[in-house]
């Protein structure tokens, strides 16, 4: 007798998005399969198929209403034998530990927003282009996942983020031109004056991604959300390897990989291997040749600056300050976008 089955996906926002495909893919064949999320349901919510199977893991009574039935599966991408090979993608792993099919064409995973969250990011991003006098907006992700505050200095061990002085120097470019928004847990960062809203809710920050005009980001969940909105992107890559981590093929993305000559693959929920690590230590660490074609890449998309007519009204709670602005217009018509009916919006 086969039993149901139920899929343990951990870990952050971005490989959640990427097991999407594979999940589509497996629903084509198999009815009755659930998801459980160790790292929250947030990037599954909205969708038309997967959503009403996504369980979080604190979900009340699902050991024994769900689980108790099934075969429970964790599977594991970064353990698949052709993404240590550096042969597939992370979406392709996902798809081969679930479904067992090779190296096959995936589409693009699909995320849905709805109204409200349309409407949260339509608002900031008014606000951020009257405020910094011009139309068209930049979002940058310049930290992964891996990043930490240390006395002050922000570091990350697996040099997949940005260094923050490669940072100040891109933003400072950034912002005589366009309006700039930075994606990033930590707030304000010293040496840049850009909008730095405290956004807990993914799923917004998903929204601005889409309202805005260009991505710019590094190996984390930016990246992947921008994928599966069709947005225009650079992304950045220094210790990992775009075939694994990223999306070299899709025509919308500038892959800047600066990392190509020095780097080693990082084992990771393989093994720990410090040699590795401290090899990949300045993988990220750019010249001024990468600057400068990072640049380029956003100025050759977005063209000549074009300055904003938005007007802030006078006595505006600030979303840049405490992201918690509204009534500043209604949300635009766009008929590309992927709205569906959220709760409570009637």
């Amino acid at each position: 007798m086969t039993r149901p089955l139920a899929y343990f996906v951990n870990g952050g926002a971005g490989r959640v998005i990427a097991s999407i495909p594979a999940f589509e893919k497996l629903a084509e064949t198999n009815k009755d399969f659930i998801i459980v999320c160790e790292g929250g349901s947030d990037m599954y919510r909205g969708h038309p198929i997967l959503d009403q199977r996504a369980y979080d893991h604190w979900h009340k009574g699902i050991f024994a209403d769900h689980l108790k039935h099934r075969e429970l599966i964790s599977p594991e991408p970064y353990r698949v034998w052709e993404y240590y090979n550096q042969m597939c993608s992370l979406s392709q792993a996902f798809d081969i530990a679930i479904n067992n099919k090779g190296i096959r064409k995936l589409p693009a995973p699909t995320f849905t927003l709805n109204k409200l969250e349309i409407a949260e990011a339509y608002n900031f991003i008014q606000e951020v282009k009257a405020r910094s006098g011009f139309e068209k907006i930049v979002v940058i992700q310049p930290f992964g996942r891996s990043i930490m505050s240390n006395h002050g200095m922000l570091v990350d061990p697996t040099s997949r983020s940005f260094a923050q002085n490669d940072l100040i120097d891109i933003v400072n470019s950034l912002k005589k031109e366009y309006g700039v928004i930075i994606m990033s847990e930590f707030g304000n960062i010293s040496g840049i004056e850009a909008a730095t809203p405290k956004i807990p809710n993914i799923r917004i920050w998903a929204a601005i991604i889409e309202l805005s005009d260009y991505f710019l980001g590094c190996d984390s969940v930016g990246q992947h959300i921008a994928r599966s909105l069709e947005k225009s992107a650079t992304v950045v890559i220094g210790s990992t390897f775009p075939i694994n981590t990223s999306y070299p093929d899709y025509s919308n993305f500038t892959i800047i990989d600066i990392g190509e000559k020095q780097r080693m693959y990082s084992p990771i929920r393989v093994s720990q291997e410090d040699a590795i690590e401290r090899n990949n230590d300045s993988c990220m660490e750019m010249t001024d040749e990468d600057r400068k074609q990072i640049l380029k890449s956003i100025r050759n998309k977005l063209g000549k600056s074009v300055k904003s007519t938005m007007k802030l009204p006078e006595n505006t709670n600030t979303q840049i300050e405490n992201a918690n602005g509204h009534n500043h217009g209604p949300p635009p018509v766009n008929n590309n976008l992927k709205l569906i009916s959220g709760p409570n919006l009637s």
